[in-house]
Order: C-alpha cells, then structure tokens, then sequence
C-alpha cells in the first residue's frame, strides 16, 4: 500500500538514527538494525494516525535509493485506512459518494478510513476494490 523512505544513520555511540525524508520531524533511533526498523515502523504510523487525526496533509511518499535508505511501511490498519482516503481524494469523491456506490451506510465508510477503527471483512475489501478499481489485497 504505502511505504516511506527513512535514512538509517550509525549514530556515534551505537546504533541507528533513522530520518523518514517525507517527514522531518519524524525521527527515531534503535540499537540494532532490527530495532531501528521496528522503532521506525512505530514512528511511521503514530506521526500518519496523528497527522491524519488532525485533518493536516498526509505527504506522498517519494522516491530515494541509496544503501542506507530503507522503505517502511505503517501499521496495515494505518496504512490500509490512508490509502483509501487519498485514493478517494484522488477520484475527488466524499465519503458519502463511495457509501453510494458500495451501497453502505456513510457512517460504516467513516470507520474503514479511520485508522484506529478500521476493520473491513474480505467482502467489503472486494466492494472497495471495485470502487477504487484498485486491489487492495490479493485473494
């Protein structure tokens, strides 16, 4: 779904200092490589669950390559809940035009793209595939 490039740094005293490049003021660190990967994914998806929550912009994630750049991915509910908000916005639809065209209530559609409430069954996952025209899931 979406990923965000972050900058693994060796800190001086050990470690890792991990910089996500779409969101500067999102920074973590770890003592190992494993660590600093699991701090980050919870750096990740607390900073999108909070800029979300505060209805701010959601930056794309871009493009980097590099040996010390690495991609992580939020939480699923963070990230599956966010995807389908900008894709929404992307097709310049409200959360009641895609109740309509899945034929549910507007405030059902509300908690799937809330990311602490989200948690659709395989067959709405198949209804919003076909709004989006999008997969979301393989089945």
């Amino acid at each position: 779904m979406i990923a965000y490039p972050a900058k693994f740094k060796k800190a001086a005293e050990g470690g890792y200092v991990v910089e996500f490049i779409d969101i500067p003021s999102c920074i973590t660190e770890g003592d190992t490589l494993e660590e600093a990967k699991s701090m980050a994914k919870e750096a990740i998806s607390a900073m999108l669950y909070s800029l979300d929550s505060r209805k701010m912009t959601i930056p794309e994630p871009s493009i980097k390559k590099g040996k010390e750049i690495y991609y992580i991915e939020p939480e699923l509910k963070i990230a599956f809940a966010i995807t389908l908000k900008k894709e929404r916005e992307r097709m310049g639809l409200s959360q009641k035009d895609i109740a309509e065209r899945m034929n549910v209530n507007w405030t059902y559609y509300q908690r799937i793209e809330n990311p602490r409430r989200t948690n659709p069954t395989l067959g709405t996952i198949e209804k919003l595939q076909k709004v989006f025209q999008r997969q979301f899931i393989s089945f």
